[in-house]
């Protein structure tokens, strides 16, 4: 399979695109797909895992970008060669996603002859404190080449420096930079070491900008100046420390040691798809996204919404986890779905922090949740076309089910692994506390013998403020459930209660004419038009059709799956006709305003045997991050970056759908739904701790 992404020209309008897809990461850090000239202005960026600050009180808190370590810039006879400034007359840039390594080729036509630059960089998954570059250029005649490297610190923020205080020095050849956060003051630090394979002046720039190596090379015809520049980033709040010493390294024994982790993870990660290459590749960049972004260096992280990209949605942690990757990680690399639960138990303080604010017993898990567990999502995060005031939302407060996501998730693991220590690790008392949330909201009408969850957002966050969201109601039915199995044989007065809980909380029933769902009270009455007519009344392209005054809000128009995701997540419980029923009714009623919305219509498509109908919401899913069509911006508001819940969607709509991979009675299942252009599936997963083989054709499976 050919496992590279690549452009044979340069477009600056294409320069974020650039840095979203081309992304690479090992988890403890991710920079984007930009070049190494590049500054601010050109959105390039190292974005760091679990480090957040606040630049000032009325700012949002986000994740933390490092100073730009990957900074070299070109001259030639005193002449600046660079993007996006000066234009090329040939250029080349590539990922090679099978290992994390972006290239580049550049040339430059001067009045003389040319200049050409070849660099090669990799965020290391041996080391993951490394930064590793190698920068070559030559010129087709004689001239004085000048190389400035070195950290850049006048980086890109979306929301204002977060830095109090920066300090760069050098000393033995090192260049060196700590900067300290604002709000918690913890240290980021970036040590970089430059060799280069010629004698030439060397000399050092420490400015407002940076610090930076100047090599002045006397270039000789054809003859190629290689730079290798080794960053060591690290942080105060690390608890593993990198041993590299820089100087008695070079890059390419980091390469070949970084290859041989990526083969690692490929040995039990790749998917072959014989008869259809563009699935396939499709599927297997979304894997190499997941990999790329996974927290690896601790036993207690997590994964943002936009993965290690950007700073977007506040680097925050939302329920696109535990329910669109976590399965991946599940099935392949089981210390890293430990490691997503983990963080979720380390942050359940601010999750009882939350729940008393809302005035509700137990854990109440922030909505956007950063290292702390403290929601981090604001009140206000649309604006009204009509007047441009931003208008409250309710994802902070209302967006109850996020809890039950991450039991699901818990619930998962404890099953699939037969780990029953992390019970004892705090996931036991995670589920009581989520459990207790749910009994604090439950409320019960004086007429009915039902407990029922009013004023919440399901899936679905068009509707908000509705009462007995399908999805919502039947995910706290599975925590009661839980809750009573984890606590029956304790001498203690929860398990009765949440088994009462669980027995009369109200599950809405398919309707006996059509087998359909009632998403929410009162969805049925509401107006029923299309997608297209809808998109016919706004006010101005891209509006959010949401919130108090959107467009869908009193329609049938659904911005993402919901109750589709709900027969995902439950679909042993109901018969295929009604699974059927639903996919008819909601597919066509919902905009996929969401990167999370095809893929589970697509996994419900292949659980009723219907490929054909599943196979283009799964190509929306799997080329979520390659084909760039989502906007990048909504307002002056930066939304861009990856998608790693679309590719984790996409790796659940083809091992758990077209492959129709289960477990039952601690065996491995297959029923197995194959789209048209797929002959034959062959992937691994491990699962008793033991690798297993699989192979789907359309006629016999086989495991190994």
């Amino acid at each position: 399979m050919d496992f590279k992404i690549k452009f044979n020209q340069y477009n600056k309008d294409d320069s974020m695109m650039y840095g979203n897809m081309l992304l690479t990461g090992n988890g403890y850090f991710g920079i984007r797909g930009t070049f190494e000239e590049y500054t601010k202005e050109m959105y390039g960026a190292i974005n760091m895992s679990g480090i957040y600050d606040r630049s000032e009180p009325d700012a949002w808190r986000e994740s933390v970008n490092a100073p730009n370590c990957i900074y070299v810039k070109l001259e030639a006879d005193k002449e600046t060669y660079s993007l996006p400034d000066t234009l090329p007359s040939n250029h080349y840039h590539e990922l090679d996603f099978k290992y994390g390594i972006f290239t580049r080729k550049t040339v430059w036509k001067t009045n003389k002859g040319t200049i050409t630059l070849e660099s090669e960089r990799f965020a290391s998954m041996h080391d993951k404190h490394l930064v590793c570059v190698k920068y070559t250029v030559f010129s087709d005649y004689d001239c004085k080449i000048k190389l400035t490297s070195g950290i850049n610190t006048d980086i890109w923020n979306i929301n204002g420096n977060h830095f109090a205080k920066v300090e760069k020095t050098s000393d033995n050849g090192y260049i060196n930079c700590i900067c300290t956060t604002i709000e918690k003051n913890i240290e980021l630090s970036l040590q970089e070491y430059d060799a280069i394979n010629t004698n030439c002046k060397k000399s050092i720039i420490n400015d407002e900008n940076g610090i930076f190596n100047v090599f002045e090379i006397n270039a000789k015809k054809d003859e190629k100046y290689v730079l290798e520049k080794i960053t060591k980033i690290s942080s105060s709040v690390d608890k593993k420390a990198s041993v590299t010493d820089l100087k008695k390294t070079n890059y390419e024994n980091l390469k070949k040691l970084h290859i041989s982790e990526w083969d690692k993870i490929w040995d039990i990660s790749f998917v072959e798809i014989k008869g259809d290459k563009e699935a396939e590749k499709a599927l297997n960049f979304c894997i190499y996204e997941l990999n790329a972004i996974a927290p690896r260096h601790t036993d207690a992280g997590s994964i943002p919404a936009r993965g290690l990209s950007a700073q977007v949605y506040k680097g925050a942690i939302f329920w696109d986890t535990e329910m669109f990757m976590f399965d991946y990680f599940l099935h392949t690399d089981v210390s890293v779905a430990r490691t997503l639960i983990n963080y979720r138990i380390k942050t359940m303080g601010g999750a009882m922090i939350k729940a008393k604010e809302y005035g509700y017993e137990g854990a109440f898990y922030a909505w956007e949740s950063q290292e702390d567990g403290i929601d981090a999502c604001s009140e206000f995060n649309i604006i009204d076309p009509v007047s441009g005031r931003p208008l409250k939302t309710h994802f902070r407060d209302k967006q109850i089910h996020i809890s039950a996501d991450i039991i699901y998730a818990l619930k998962r693991y404890v099953e699939y692994t037969k780990d029953y220590s992390i019970l004892d690790e705090g996931g036991k008392e995670m589920v009581i506390q989520c459990a207790l949330f749910y009994r604090s909201a439950i409320v019960k009408r004086l007429n009915s013998n039902f407990y029922e969850l009013h004023n919440c957002i399901g899936p679905d966050e068009y509707h908000e403020c509705i009462n007995n969201n399908a999805y919502t109601n039947k995910m706290a039915k599975m925590v009661f459930d839980y809750a009573y199995e984890l606590t029956k044989n304790d001498d203690t007065e929860h398990a009765l209660m949440f088994k009462d809980c669980a027995d009369k909380l109200y599950i809405p029933s398919p309707r006996k004419e059509d087998d359909v769902i009632e998403q929410f009270d009162g969805y049925f009455k509401m107006e029923n038009c299309s997608v297209e007519d809808l998109k016919k009344r706004e006010y101005t392209k891209g509006e959010y059709w949401g919130g108090a005054y959107g467009i869908a809000t009193q329609t049938q128009i659904l911005k993402q799956a919901d109750v589709a995701t709900m027969l995902c997540m439950f679909k042993d419980e109901y018969s295929n006709k009604i699974l059927k029923a639903n996919f008819d009714y909601y597919e066509k009623r919902t905009q996929h305003g969401s990167s999370l919305s095809a893929c589970m219509y697509s996994l419900l498509g292949c659980y009723l045997g219907n490929a054909e109908s599943a196979y283009p919401l799964f190509m929306t899913s799997a080329l979520a991050d390659l084909k760039e069509e989502r906007s990048q911006w909504s307002g002056k508001v930066f939304i861009g970056g990856t998608h790693p819940a679309s590719a984790g969607g996409a790796w659940m709509c083809a091992i758990l759908g077209f492959a129709g991979l289960g477990i039952k009675d601690g065996k491995i299942t297959l029923n197995p739904c194959l789209p048209e252009s797929f002959e034959e599936m062959n992937f691994k997963i491990v699962y008793n701790g033991k690798k297993h083989n699989i192979k789907v054709t359309r006629t016999k499976c086989f495991v190994d």
